[in-house]
């Protein structure tokens, strides 16, 4: 249990620190911001120290000393008001420096996602994903942007405070030994508390996200099989989840405000009864001038003043702390990702590989995406220059994995895989992926016009090139049909075409790429039975001259393949051309008589 502890107060400390390393970079921003901190503090701390002053010269025997009254009065206000003038100016200066912050951190953020492996996408959802960069960094900058100015501030206000109420009366600063250290146990005690139901809030809300980003991209599934009722029953459930880790972390945080308040409050009584007595002892001549106890009227308005400038600090510090334990809890969130491992770096001794002749040979390759699960069994098989492999077999049985393991997104756990002659593992990795093109079954567009998508397959590509990809992809006739042809801008993953669309765009997009080698996973699988044989004509030109491998489920597609590899339980359980599979009687004469039968 100490254990534990002490590793979250070490967790909480490094936070800060790190944190803290963030705001010393932007150092421009952050010195002018503690110089602006101290001058508008200190000029706040003097205007009661004018305001006794004038109630004093209200107070002598000779009666009403006006001129004293009104300097005094006047330099009060002067202070006051140059301490708004700069707070505002501070308050200016943090909004300009927590955006900075907050501008790196989702930066660096969505950097460390561009070099994580494709495992932590596929163990994550989307949705939590998206959270870190969008609420986890906002709640970050909220505390930067107004707590980190109270912090700054309270602190010189109480250090200041104290020494102003030093100077007028010791004995009354007896009242703050007391309830100060209670005020403090009280907080530390609160904050162990509600540290970890801040972290599972954030947990929460990026499971929500995550749900609601899933639920929303199946949208047309869920009205089709009339499941509206249950996931909303589910969201429900996630919603209340939420809301509920919301309430708690706030509910046990709000109990702090109220306690501490009424603490301080009791101190402030205390300092107005013990003042205010200690001013008649020294009015009936008990407490003579410049003994200890001897206190003014104005010098009792004064150290109520800074009483309260004192005990405000540490009333506020506890909505500070509850701003910070749920900032801490998602900077928490946000460093575990920066802390993730990246993809492993290449080899010492890989090397660069630019000219590709498309010799690819599996070699005994066992992998599993989890230690105690294998998904592919000492599968081998050999592709020479300029052969299409055709991968089929049930759903689940290592064919997408063959591709991963191609375009290493993983590394097999044993058995090695080679180009022309190369082991992949000593290749540079960037080549090795730029050696591939890929269509995938789940297409994938950005916002922007059909002309960008397609050149997105080779850096630098004319007009021409493009239009000749799209012609030979087929779908120049639709896209020059369009209202602005190829400028037709695409919303968000190409929502606004039909799926087929979309497929025959990677297509095209794929046409551009002057890479030896192809991938094709299900490319044909969202256009119609006219247009596939348009396509595959096309795609027969594709990939002349290239090293192919094609995962299909329609078998008509993969007829003319070189060789078919029937990929059943993580094993080859039939290799062969299409006839002499057929001749066999196996898995695929099966498969393929229930297709064309």
């Amino acid at each position: 249990m100490t254990e534990n502890k002490n590793v979250k107060k070490r967790n909480t400390k490094g936070i800060a620190l790190r944190l803290g390393t963030y705001v010393i970079r932007q150092w421009h921003l952050f010195i002018p911001a503690v110089i602006l901190t101290f001058v508008s503090n200190h000029l706040a701390l003097l205007g009661p120290k004018y305001s006794g002053a004038a109630i004093d010269a209200v107070t002598l025997e000779t009666g009403v000393d006006f001129p004293v009254v009104w300097d005094n009065v006047i330099k009060m206000i002067i202070c006051f008001a140059g301490a708004a003038l700069l707070s505002y100016l501070l308050s200016i200066i943090m909004v300009f420096l927590s955006q900075r912050i907050v501008y790196i951190m989702r930066k660096q953020l969505f950097e460390k996602l561009n070099t994580l492996p494709v495992g932590y996408f596929d163990s994550n959802a989307t949705g939590d994903i998206i959270s870190h960069l969008s609420y986890d960094v906002d709640t970050v900058n909220t505390s930067l942007s107004n707590d980190l100015v109270q912090v700054m501030t309270s602190i010189y206000t109480v250090v200041g405070s104290l020494i102003f109420m030093w100077n007028i009366s010791r004995p009354m600063i007896l009242i703050f030994v007391l309830t100060v250290p209670v005020s403090i146990l009280f907080t530390r005690y609160r904050s162990t508390k509600v540290r970890p139901m801040f972290r599972a809030r954030s947990k929460k809300y990026g499971e929500l996200n995550g749900y609601a980003e899933e639920m929303l991209s199946g949208s047309a599934s869920i009205r089709a099989y009339g499941r509206q009722d249950v996931i909303s029953g589910r969201f429900d459930k996630h919603n209340d989840e939420a809301m509920s880790a919301f309430y708690n972390a706030e509910y046990s945080a709000s109990l702090l405000y109220p306690t501490i308040n009424l603490i301080n409050n009791v101190s402030l009584s205390l300092v107005a009864i013990f003042g205010g007595i200690l001013y008649m002892y020294s009015q009936n001549g008990v407490f003579l001038e410049g003994s200890l106890f001897f206190i003014s009227l104005g010098g009792v308005a004064q150290f109520v003043q800074y009483s309260r400038k004192f005990a405000g600090p540490i009333n506020e510090f506890s909505n500070i702390l509850h701003e910070f334990q749920s900032a801490f809890s998602a900077a928490e969130r946000v460093f575990k990702v920066l802390d993730e491992a990246p993809e492993k770096l290449d080899a010492s001794d890989a090397v660069e590989m630019k000219e590709v002749d498309g010799l690819v040979e599996i070699d005994g390759v066992t992998f599993g995406y989890r230690p105690d699960r294998t998904i592919l069994k000492n599968v081998s098989v050999t592709a020479k220059p300029g052969q299409m492999i055709a991968i089929v077999g049930p759903t689940g049985a290592g064919k997408t994995t063959i591709i991963n393991l191609l375009m290493r997104f993983y590394d097999p756990d044993s058995g090695e895989i080679r180009i022309d002659g190369k082991p992949s593992m000593k290749i540079k990795r960037n080549d090795l992926r730029l050696a591939f093109t890929m269509v995938l079954q789940d297409t994938w567009l950005f916002h922007g016009t059909v002309f960008d998508n397609i050149a997105y397959g080779r850096q630098g590509a004319t007009e021409e090139e493009v239009k000749e990809a799209a012609r030979r992809a087929k779908i120049d006739g639709y896209i020059e049909s369009l209202p602005d042809g190829y400028n037709t801008v695409l919303s968000d993953d190409g929502v606004n075409i039909s799926k087929g669309q979309k497929q025959l765009i990677t297509i095209a997009r794929a046409f551009l790429s002057d890479a030896p080698m192809l991938i094709l996973d299900e490319a044909t699988s969202n256009v119609d039975s006219r247009t596939e044989i348009q396509i595959q004509e096309a795609m027969n030109g594709l990939m002349k001259g290239r090293t192919s491998f094609v995962i299909a489920h329609r078998l008509s597609t993969i007829q003319n393949a070189d060789t078919i590899l029937v990929v059943t339980g993580g094993e080859i359980s039939e290799i062969g051309t299409h006839e002499e599979l057929l001749k066999q009687g196996g898995f695929y004469s099966t498969l393929y008589n229930s297709q064309f039968s």
